[in-house]
């Protein structure tokens, strides 16, 4: 007796068949099945991050606005100070001119000594 060869069964000749077809639909469908359960599980979590990650970037925004506005702050009190200087220096000079020639000549021979 000959041994069966599969490729010659009369089955495998009918339109349509294809053995693993059932168990590869059961299969595709329990993945499907899986993923969805899987994906339906993570949403609640995933929403978490991204709301802790609003949150915190709501905080930075608003700590930078802080920062930001405390530095245009103390940029204007700086430019003012400058000012007020400046105009006192003036005053000064205009008032006392050889006093501040000889603090100038003073200075800058200090100056010249240590460089």
């Amino acid at each position: 007796m000959e041994p069966k060869n599969p490729s010659s069964s009369s089955d495998i000749t009918k339109p349509g068949f294809n053995p693993g077809a059932s168990s590869i639909g059961k299969a595709a469908t329990s993945a499907h099945s899986a993923i969805e359960g899987a994906a339906s599980r993570a949403k609640p979590s995933i929403d978490r991050a991204a709301s802790i990650a609003h949150d915190a970037t709501d905080k930075l925004s608003g700590a930078a606005s802080k920062a930001t506005d405390w530095f245009n702050d103390k940029t204007s009190q700086v430019s003012e100070a400058e000012k007020k200087l400046m105009a006192d220096t003036c005053k000064y000079v205009g008032e006392n001119p050889l006093k501040a020639l000889g603090m100038a000549v003073v200075a800058g021979a200090i100056l010249a000594r240590i460089l």
